[in-house]
Parts: structure tokens; sequence; C-alpha cells
């Protein structure tokens, strides 16, 4: 089989889990069945790499386009990228696209080539209403573009239940091109990995327990909502936040002033790393946190659960999307409940409340090392048994092939 992956973001450009998923995923069906099929990633960058049959093609802006508003450039700078992936997409069987960034792509190549169009739903835009602020009008665009993608789609891959359930509700997909396939992990790459000197490198004391939070600075990660909650922890808890990355300047400027009222109002050590670390120093920074703090307010799947629960560490999250599905309330962790404003909405009714449960999730187990003890255990054995990405990449291998058969109904 002939396979296109079409995609924003490629090693050694990721920011977020769908560059994740894309890694091991392509990584994972290049090995299938001794590597008898191609697989040719084409992403956004300067990437150029062919390891047997597996090759890697980054595509640049050929030119800079005119815009109306400064906050479209991102669009304008992608639609270009996506012609020029759409032009190099040749002799496949599937194009597999992976977030909107690629999706006119996909619709093109589907059309130019005549290959079977796939779509991952690794998030929806209409559940990003906060992308305004970072796209202006161009989020309209977007959000067009996306619909464009599902409705012409032969196939769509849901990352959780959650998810499957709204791209059929808000796009009319019929629920015979849908098929739940999770997102996975690397079991011997995120693995409980301890070296105090890590954490010496980023000031942390490793006598004291910490908090951690990895993501970006974005509404969606919630994470000024796990600032506030800050003065609530328990005294003596570090709170470790590897945060960079923010959408706008707008919450950039929050996310500094959230922090600097935190560190002024109580006497916890806040450490805050502002860059991308190494994933080596992120899966050492896992193993050694006592707790794991996902406070998203929209969450497809969450990898970076997963990637805690391999290094042996309990999470609190909120329990939004397709988070029920990877962390078992009171076996390897807590969810807190989100209510949001209103139908649709992903801002909580209750900020304070909110943040404060948070705080309270947390504390019941920094408050109980047994606890967390028989949690680490639980959550490494769920990872092994349930998202192995060779068992991921064979099930999406299925559904290539049911596609092509004419029968992506079977489940």
């Amino acid at each position: 089989m002939h396979i296109t992956i079409l995609t924003n973001e490629y090693p050694p450009n990721t920011y977020g889990g769908a560059g994740v998923h894309v890694e091991y995923l392509t990584r994972e069906l290049a090995a299938l069945e001794g590597g008898t099929h191609e697989v040719q990633v084409l992403s956004f960058g300067q990437q150029r790499v062919t390891e047997g049959n597996l090759k890697v093609h980054g595509v640049e802006v050929p030119a800079e386009l005119p815009v109306q508003d400064a906050r479209h450039r991102k669009f304008m700078d992608t639609m270009a990228r996506d012609l020029e992936m759409a032009g190099r997409v040749a002799d496949t069987d599937i194009v597999h696209c992976h977030t909107w960034y690629s999706h006119l792509a996909g619709c093109l190549a589907k059309q130019l080539a005549g290959a079977k169009l796939v779509v991952t739903t690794h998030s929806l835009e209409p559940h990003r209403p906060w992308k305004v602020e970072q796209l202006g009008t161009a989020y309209h665009a977007s959000s067009w573009v996306e619909r464009t993608a599902y409705e012409n789609a032969d196939g769509v891959i849901a990352v959780s239940s959650s998810m499957a359930t709204d791209v059929q509700s808000l796009y009319d997909v019929p629920a015979d091109r849908v098929r739940r396939i999770y997102n996975g992990i690397d079991l011997q790459q995120y693995q409980p990995t301890l070296d105090v000197s890590v954490l010496a490198k980023h000031d942390i004391d490793p006598e004291e327990p910490f908090v951690l939070f990895v993501g970006r600075i974005t509404r969606q990660k919630g994470i000024l909502h796990l600032v506030n909650a800050i003065q609530h922890l328990e005294p003596g808890t570090q709170v470790v936040l590897c945060a960079g990355a923010p959408d706008t300047e707008e919450i950039a400027n929050e996310m500094e002033t959230l922090v600097a009222e935190a560190r002024k109002a109580g006497s916890h050590r806040i450490i805050w790393i502002d860059e991308m670390l190494p994933k080596d120093e992120v899966i050492t920074l896992y193993s050694h946190a006592a707790v794991f703090c996902c406070p998203s307010v929209y969450e497809p799947f969450g990898i970076i659960n997963l990637e805690a629960m391999a290094c042996k560490t309990p999470v609190v999250a909120s329990a939004v999307g397709g988070i029920p599905e990877v962390v078992v309330p009171d076996e390897t962790g807590l969810l807190v409940s989100f209510d949001p404003v209103g139908s649709g909405d992903f801002e909580p009714a209750d900020p304070e409340g909110f943040s404060r449960a948070l705080a309270d999730g947390l504390n019941a187990l920094l408050t109980n090392p047994a606890r967390r003890k028989q949690m680490a255990e639980a959550s490494r054995q769920r990872v092994e048994e349930h998202f192995s990405w060779t068992h991921i990449a064979e099930h999406t291998l299925d559904f290539y092939r049911d596609l092509l058969a004419g029968t992506p109904e079977r489940n």
C-alpha cells in the first residue's frame, strides 16, 4: 500500500499532541508487515528524511501572500503550503490528513491523485472559539476548510468516543464512515526514569513533592485555572510548569501576571520552564512528579495523560472530551467536574470553583503517598494493556484496507 500523511507538525517541529501522534504512527506504519508499505510524509518545515520505506519531505511557503489583517498571515501561509503539498501527492492509495492545517491539501489531493481521503480528528474548530484571538476572521476560514474536509473524507478516525460523537453532530458525518482509534504511547521510551541532575538543572527540590504541568499556554489547556489553584495547594508543594508557545501576546501577559500574583500571594515554589524541553528531560520530570495535572477545558483525547501514566505518575484532570476514556477515576487518578458557562462553551461557569476543585483533587493525592503509589502501578498497567502504538497502527492499516475495499463500516 502507498500511504501519504499530510501534517503541519513533524519532528523537530512538534508542539502538540497531533505532532506526537503523527511521529509515532508513521514510524509504526512503516514497520508493519516487514516494512512492505510505502509511507510518505509531507509536513510544514525543512525536513528531508529517508529511512527505508519512510520518506519525509517538508514544504515551505513558496511566496508571502498579502493579508487584510496581520492575524491572517498564518492562515495564508497554511493555504500556500497546502497547495505545494497537493502538487507533491502522486501514485498513492491513501491520503491521511492531520489537523485543519493540512485539510485543503487533502481535499485537493483526493481529486488530483484519485486517492481515498482519511481525516483524523485531533480537535474541531467549532470547539475552539478562543482561536479568534489568534486568527481573527481567518478563524472562520479555517472552520470552513475543516468542514469541507469532513464533508469530503472517505473515512474519519476519531481519537476518542467523545470525538466520534462530536464529528457526527457537528459535520453530519455518517456513523459508518467514522472509526474510533485511540492515540498511543511508546512504552519503551516513556517509562519511569529517575535522574536528580535534571531536577537540579531546573532548580527543583528533590526533597519536596511537586505538581507537574506540561503543555502550551493556550486557553484550551486550562493552565490559567491551574495557576489560580496554586494558592489552595498543601503547604510545601512545588509546582513545575513546563509551559511555553503562547497562542497570543494577550494570554502570554495573563500568564505572567497570574504567576507573579501566585508567587506573591503564597509560599509555594513555582518553577516555570518556558521552553520546549528534550523528551528525555520531560520523561524524567514526569517520573519524579508526585502528581500530573491536566486542567484542560477542551481535550479530544489527551496524549499528555498517557505520557504521565506510562511514567507511573497519577493524574488529576478535568473530566472533558476524551480524558475520561484515558484516566480511570480512583484507579489511575482523579477527575474534576467541569461545568461550562453554557452549551458549547469552554469556560467554567464558576472559574474560582473549578480552580478550587483542581486543588482539592491534587491535595487528595499529595497527602496520601500510599494511594499515589497504588495509582502509579495501575496507570502503567492500563497504558500497557490499551495504548500501544503498534496496535494503533494495525487498527489504522485495517481501516485503510476497509476503505479501499469499500467496507468502512466494519469495526
